[in-house]
C-alpha cells in the first residue's frame, strides 16, 4: 500500500473519530457527550430495550435545543430511531447522555433513516392504516383541513416504541388514504410534555397570529408536567410545517378550580351563532365548556359529568335534514350523548349510547372540512401492537359519522369513508352460498395481508353464526342472546334473521362495520395457535346471502 493511500485512510479515521468520539468530563455530574458538525438531514440513534432509559440533551452554542429520554444501545440495537436535523445543518451539535455512554459512539448522520430500504415493507407493517416510521403513537391530535391537505397530528414518542417523550407527530394527506409523514411538529419543553389537543384555522385572525393576509393554523394543546396539566397555544403560518409556541402560555390553568391534575385534551371549534370559539375540555370528572373571542382568553361556561378524556362536540343533521340538527358529545371510550348546545351548555336528550367497541380510543373529528363536502370525518387511535417492529400502535381507517333515525331513536352511525374504495382491486362476488362453499371460495385469499369482505349472513335458526379466520372470530352473531362478538346488539328489524358486515383486514388488525355502521368494532388480528382452517363460515344451515371480496392495495405503494 502506498503512502498516499495510508495517509488518506488515516485522515478519514481522524474525521470519524473527531465527530463521534465520546468525551467524559472529569466532573461526574456532567454526562458524557459527543460533538457533531451537522451536515446531513438525519441523526440515526440505536435503541436497545436491554438498556435503562437515560436523559439525552441536544446543545448548540450552550443552548439546549431538545431534551428527551432514550434507551441508547451500547451493543447490537433492537432497532434504530432518528431525529430530523435539517434545521441544524451547518452547526456544531453536542449530544449529552446520562446513561451508558458507549452508545454515543454509534450515533451517525445520514441523508436517510436507518432501515429506509425496508420502510413500509416490514413484516407487521399495516398496509391500509397510518403508522409512523419509527416510535410510539397514540391519540390523533389537531385534525384539520387546509388548502387541499388533511393534517393529522398525533401523540408520538419519536425515540422509542413505548410511551414516553410525548410530542406531536405530523402527517398530511390529500385523500385521507395515502399519508406522508412530516417532521415532528412539537417536542416537550420546560413546561412539560405535549399532550393531546386540536387545531383550527383562524380565518378572522382573532388571535393576532396572522401575518400579511395569512390565516394562522392554531393548535390548542395540553402541556403535562408532574404536578399540573395546562392548556397552551401554538401557531403556524406555513401550513403546519413550522410550529411556533405562544409566548403567553398557558392560556388556561384550572388546577386551583378543580383541585386535580386531570385537566386535558382541549377540543376547539368556531361557533358561528355566538361569533366565538368554543372549547370542550376534560376536567376532573367530565367535560367543561369554555368560550373565547381570541383563542387566548377563555371564559368558563358549564360542566357535564360522566365522560373521560379526549372530548368531542359537534353538530350533525338527522337523516341528512339540515333543518333538524342535533349535537353529539363523546369521550375517548366511544360512548356518546345526543342533545342541544346553545353556546354555553350542552343539554343531553338521549344517551349514553355506544357506536363502537374494541381497540378504538380517543377518536377525533376534522375541523374545517369544506362546506361542499360537509362530512364529519373521524380518525381514532387503534390500540394494536405490532410485534418486533420499530413502531407501535396505529390510526384506524377514517370513517364518516352520521345521525340516523332508528327504532330506538336517533343514533350515531360510523362507516368507512368512500375514499377507501380506491384501494380495492378486482372484486369477487357471489350470492346464496352455503357456509362450506363460501368458506372454500375465501380460502385463496387467506394469505392476503389486506382484504375487504362484504357479506350478508342469513340464519335459519336463532343460534350462532359468523366467520372465523384461523380460529379467531371475525364476526360472531348470537341471535338467541342478541350479541355481536359478545356485546349486545339489536338489529333495526327486530325479527330479522340477517346481519350485514363490512370487514377490513390488515396485517395486524380487523375492523368490522355492522349493518351499514349501526355498530362497529376493531381488534388485533391474531390466529389461534395450531389452527389451520383459514376462513371458515359457521352456523346451523347458514346461507351466505352475498359475498364480495376485494384485495386492497397498499397505501404506501407508489
Amino acid at each position: 500500500m502506498n503512502k498516499l493511500k495510508i495517509f488518506s485512510i488515516i485522515a478519514i479515521l481522524l474525521v470519524i473519530f473527531s465527530c463521534n468520539s465520546v468525551n467524559q468530563s472529569k466532573d461526574e455530574s456532567v454526562p458524557a457527550y459527543i460533538s457533531i458538525d451537522v451536515n446531513k438531514k438525519y441523526l440515526n440513534l440505536p435503541v436497545s430495550h436491554d438498556e435503562n432509559r437515560g436523559k439525552m440533551k441536544f446543545v448548540i452554542d450552550d443552548k439546549t435545543e431538545l431534551e428527551f429520554t432514550i434507551r441508547l444501545s451500547a451493543s447490537e440495537p433492537d432497532y434504530w430511531v432518528f431525529y430530523d436535523a435539517s434545521s441544524l445543518i451547518g452547526k456544531t451539535l453536542k449530544i449529552y447522555y446520562s446513561g451508558n455512554p458507549k452508545g454515543l459512539a454509534k450515533i451517525y448522520q445520514d441523508e436517510v433513516i436507518n432501515g429506509q430500504d425496508s420502510l413500509y415493507k416490514e413484516s407487521n407493517r399495516p398496509q391500509i392504516h397510518f403508522t409512523s416510521r419509527r416510535g410510539w403513537n397514540n391519540d390523533p391530535n389537531g385534525l384539520v383541513y387546509l388548502d387541499g391537505e388533511y393534517h393529522l397530528f398525533y401523540q408520538h414518542n419519536p425515540f422509542e416504541r413505548e410511551w414516553e417523550n410525548m410530542s406531536w407527530g405530523h402527517a398530511i394527506s390529500r385523500d385521507l388514504v395515502h399519508w406522508e409523514e412530516l417532521p415532528d411538529a412539537m417536542y416537550p419543553d420546560t413546561m412539560g410534555m405535549m399532550f393531546s389537543g386540536s387545531a383550527v384555522i383562524d380565518y378572522k385572525n382573532t388571535s393576532g397570529f396572522g401575518r400579511e393576509g395569512i390565516s394562522p393554523m392554531v393548535a390548542i394543546y395540553t402541556v403535562d408536567s408532574p404536578t399540573n396539566q395546562r392548556q397552551c397555544l401554538a401557531y403556524s403560518l406555513d401550513n403546519g410545517r413550522t410550529i411556533i409556541k405562544y409566548e403567553g402560555n398557558p392560556v388556561i390553568d384550572s388546577k386551583s378550580k378543580w383541585g386535580t391534575k386531570d385537566l386535558r385534551d382541549p377540543a376547539v371549534f368556531w361557533y358561528q351563532p355566538g361569533n366565538c370559539w368554543i372549547m370542550v375540555l376534560y376536567e376532573k370528572d367530565g367535560n367543561s365548556i369554555y368560550s373565547s373571542t381570541n383563542l387566548k382568553e377563555w371564559k368558563y361556561q358549564s360542566h357535564i359529568t360522566g365522560f373521560f378524556e379526549c372530548p368531542q362536540l359537534f353538530e350533525l343533521p338527522v337523516d341528512g335534514d339540515k333543518k333538524n340538527m342535533k349535537w353529539v358529545m363523546y369521550g375517548a371510550s366511544g360512548t356518546y350523548m345526543i342533545g342541544q348546545f346553545d353556546g354555553k351548555e350542552f343539554r343531553p336528550e338521549s344517551g349514553k349510547h355506544y357506536y363502537c367497541n374494541g381497540s378504538l380510543y380517543a377518536a377525533q373529528t376534522f375541523n374545517n372540512i369544506p362546506l361542499e363536502d360537509g362530512r364529519r370525518i373521524q380518525i381514532a387511535w387503534g390500540r394494536i401492537s405490532h410485534p418486533n417492529m420499530p413502531f407501535k400502535s396505529m390510526m384506524l381507517i377514517p370513517t364518516e359519522l352520521t345521525l340516523r333515525t332508528t327504532k330506538d331513536g336517533v343514533r350515531l352511525f360510523n362507516v368507512p369513508i368512500k375514499e377507501m374504495e380506491q384501494l380495492q382491486e378486482t372484486v369477487y362476488s357471489s350470492n346464496d352460498l352455503d357456509s362450506e362453499h363460501a368458506s372454500e371460495l375465501l380460502q385463496k385469499y387467506i394469505n392476503y395481508g389486506s382484504l375487504r369482505i362484504k357479506t350478508t349472513l342469513k340464519l335459519s335458526h336463532p343460534t350462532e353464526a359468523g366467520l372465523t379466520l384461523f380460529g379467531q372470530p371475525i364476526l360472531k352473531y348470537d341471535m338467541n342472546f342478541t350479541l355481536v362478538n359478545g356485546l349486545f346488539y339489536s338489529p333495526e328489524e327486530m325479527t330479522s334473521m340477517e346481519i350485514y358486515a363490512d370487514i377490513l383486514l390488515d396485517k395486524t388488525s380487523v375492523e368490522v362495520f355492522i349493518d351499514d355502521g349501526a355498530f362497529s368494532y376493531s381488534f388485533e388480528r391474531k390466529a389461534v395457535q395450531g389452527n389451520n382452517d383459514g376462513f371458515k363460515f359457521f352456523g346451523n344451515s347458514l346461507t351466505v346471502k352475498n359475498l364480495e371480496v376485494y384485495p386492497l392495495k397498499s397505501i404506501w405503494s407508489n
